[in-house]
């Protein structure tokens, strides 16, 4: 316990030090705070890059440091106690742990926080992987679709323990299950054949649920279909205002070529909300109808999915 006192003790020298300096070397630190071993200083200096509450920059002759967020001078005490007393996983007894919770008891039993933990994987000194998944998980408790389209650096302001690394694996997974969602609800609707307008809206609205919801750009995408109108798959054809100029035949009729499909539902989202096509929609629609009937492949239907609903062209015909 006296450890913790001294350690505490000189965390708050070392900001009391350096918090009224906006930008300052390492030796400058050193020498500020000639009390505390060059050591101790690095350390500390490295912790607090690490975890987003200093800037570090490098030339050819020395490293200078600066305070990304001037709160954290005003009230250090926040990140002084998890660097002393910390929340590590390994602290945790080992039935408790999020990996052998999945391991013993599957996936679907873990909240929302324990499933970060593990994508989170390593905490950083004061925050554990498990402390990062609580607090992202009750920053987007009520919102957590919003997760996938949050940056790096606003995932760091939340936790420390957001690094690189585990920012990639949290949103490969996200991606990941979303694609694993897509195809399960793929397989449930290919046991039925698309041949009217509202069974390809249908189709559209479970294939491409995320896309209508959180879609930040347009996307345009195909379905293929058999001879006998059974989804076969869905394709990326591109990103980007829908255009008939940027659209390209051959980059949409490509994959239906390459699935022998028979004919292809056209699908692109308006991340607005509003599905109303415009009159770019309908002139995509139009060229890609008639060089489907070149090509031997029927153009089934072009469907606008947004938030708000999803619409057919060839309805609004």
């Amino acid at each position: 316990m006296g450890q913790q006192k001294k350690r505490k003790e000189k965390l708050l020298q070392l900001f009391k030090t350096l918090s009224p300096i906006s930008a300052f070397s390492k030796q400058q630190a050193r020498e500020r705070c000639a009390d505390l071993t060059p050591q101790f200083v690095s350390l500390a200096l490295k912790d607090l890059v690490r975890e987003g509450i200093l800037d570090r920059y490098e030339s050819s002759d020395q490293e200078t440091y600066a305070w990304r967020n001037a709160q954290i001078r005003v009230d250090p005490s926040h990140w002084i106690e998890r660097q002393v007393s910390g929340n590590q996983v390994t602290a945790q007894p080992e039935q408790e742990r999020p990996r052998e919770r999945l391991l013993s008891s599957g996936a679907e039993t873990l909240s929302d926080a324990d499933l970060l933990a593990i994508l989170i994987r390593v905490g950083v000194k004061g925050e554990s992987a498990i402390e990062a998944g609580k607090r992202l998980s009750k920053t987007f408790s009520d919102k957590l679709s919003d997760l996938r389209r949050s940056g790096k650096d606003e995932l760091r302001n939340i936790s420390p323990a957001i690094t690189v690394t585990s920012y990639a694996a949290i949103m490969a997974g996200i991606e990941l299950g979303r694609r694993v969602a897509r195809h399960e609800q793929l397989h449930r609707r290919a046991h039925g054949p698309i041949t009217s307008t509202s069974a390809a809206v249908e189709f559209c609205d479970d294939a491409f649920s995320g896309l209508a919801i959180s879609g930040v750009q347009e996307e345009f995408h195909i379905v293929t279909l058999s001879t006998k109108h059974l989804p076969i798959n869905t394709h990326l054809i591109t990103r980007g205002t829908l255009d008939a100029s940027l659209v390209h035949p051959r980059e949409v009729f490509r994959p239906a070529i390459r699935d022998s499909a028979s004919a292809v539902i056209l699908v692109h989202n308006h991340p607005s909300g509003d599905a109303t096509p415009s009159r770019e929609d309908h002139q995509v629609t139009d060229r890609m109808t008639e060089v489907g009937q070149l090509l031997g492949i029927t153009v089934l239907d072009h469907i606008v999915v947004a938030s708000e609903g999803s619409v057919s062209i060839r309805e609004l015909a």
